[in-house]
């Protein structure tokens, strides 16, 4: 019984492991010769370990080539706490938006390839926009969706290109990889995204990101409405509730700015 178990292993697995665990002992960034010492793996196996724990971002080297977690680890091993945090923080300005707004305020987060509403404040009107929790839609037919896929960079979208072939859902629908790619980065470099009837033919959101403290997306808050109540000027309520929900979260602009 003990051999099967030893041989079930997955021996670049357990080295990369200990490669996390050694790192994660030292207050300070590391080297790479620490590392392979501490690990007992040599300097070149260690090195191509560490190269694709970089790759995945698990793993950061600071400008001296020293190593140390990413954020993005960090932030995976505070999952849990941090997703319940950011629900609660985000609710109450939720709520403020729906009454100030009059209609369905979202939050969203990424799996893979496509966001999932995780919470929603419905407005008290017969006729509005009603998003079920746990409901999925593709990145590229949501507003925060394409502001996600944006951060990803051209060859991230390239790849959600291939994966997805961009179907389309209505005739407003970014099916073509360089018209995807320009809003993308527009939605970006404006800070908030429209769908405009994108998903579905009648209905218009306005969407924002959430920021945690390492700068990381975390999630999305957007507004739906019937595309002909949907109104411009709701923008920057909406960009100021992102920012304070991100704030509240630890995010800081200026120092990511300047990182």
């Amino acid at each position: 019984m003990k051999e099967s178990k030893k041989e079930s292993r997955i021996q670049v697995i357990d080295r990369a492991a200990a490669l996390l665990d050694s790192i994660s002992r030292y207050a300070m960034p590391v080297t790479l010769k620490a590392l392979s010492a501490d690990t007992n793996l040599a300097p070149s196996t260690a090195f191509r370990i560490l190269k694709s724990l970089i790759d995945n971002n698990f793993v950061e080297t600071n400008s001296k080539g020293k190593y140390q977690l990413s954020g993005r680890l960090i932030r995976l091993h505070n999952y849990k706490n941090v997703a319940l945090d950011f629900r609660k923080i985000a609710l109450p300005y939720m709520e403020k938006l729906r009454d100030l707004f009059g209609e369905t305020i979202n939050l969203t987060i990424r799996e893979g390839d496509v966001v999932i509403y995780l919470e929603k404040a419905i407005p008290n009107r017969m006729m509005h926009v009603q998003q079920i929790i746990g409901s999925r839609a593709p990145l590229h037919v949501t507003g925060v969706g394409k502001m996600m896929l944006g951060r990803d960079g051209e060859d991230g979208i390239r790849g959600y290109a291939e994966r997805t072939n961009l179907p389309s859902y209505t005739r407003n629908t970014f099916s073509k990889f360089d018209a995807l790619v320009e809003e993308c980065n527009k939605c970006v470099q404006q800070g908030f995204a429209h769908d405009n009837e994108e998903a579905e033919i009648g209905v218009g959101c306005l969407g924002v990101l959430l920021y945690d403290k390492y700068g990381e997306v975390i999630a999305g808050l957007s507004v739906s409405a019937p595309i002909q109540r949907r109104k411009e000027r709701w923008i920057k309520a909406l960009v100021k509730a992102g920012k304070s929900i991100s704030l509240e979260l630890g995010y800081n602009s200026n120092s990511q700015e300047n990182s």
